[in-house]
């Protein structure tokens, strides 16, 4: 028996991080230059966008999802554990340092 998905149906946090760590990876393996360079300046926006936030949601309350916060986290996880990972199956030797 399969699950159908509803039309109002939303992936789930773990769904949308494994979704975005094997986008990186996609990345990381098609050109790792390049990937280094989006993972350090992606995850430093997104980092600091939610530093922002959460200290905006310190000061004064809003009506912004708990998820966002999540998610927004998750984020600024994906690109560094993809890179772990991709560092890992090559035995940390970056394509782009060998020429």
């Amino acid at each position: 028996m399969t699950k159908e998905l509803k039309p109002g149906h939303r992936l789930s946090l773990s769904e949308i991080f494994f979704l975005e760590v094997a986008v990186w990876l996609a990345l990381w393996l098609l050109n790792d230059y390049m990937a280094a360079l989006l993972t350090l300046i992606v995850s430093a926006i997104v980092l600091a966008v939610l530093m922002v936030a959460l200290l905006a949601e310190a000061i004064e309350r809003s009506k912004v999802p708990r998820w966002y916060f999540w998610l927004m986290g998750l984020s600024v996880l994906a690109p560094l554990v993809s890179a772990l990972c991709y560092a890992l199956i090559f035995g940390g030797q970056f394509e782009f340092l060998s020429e």
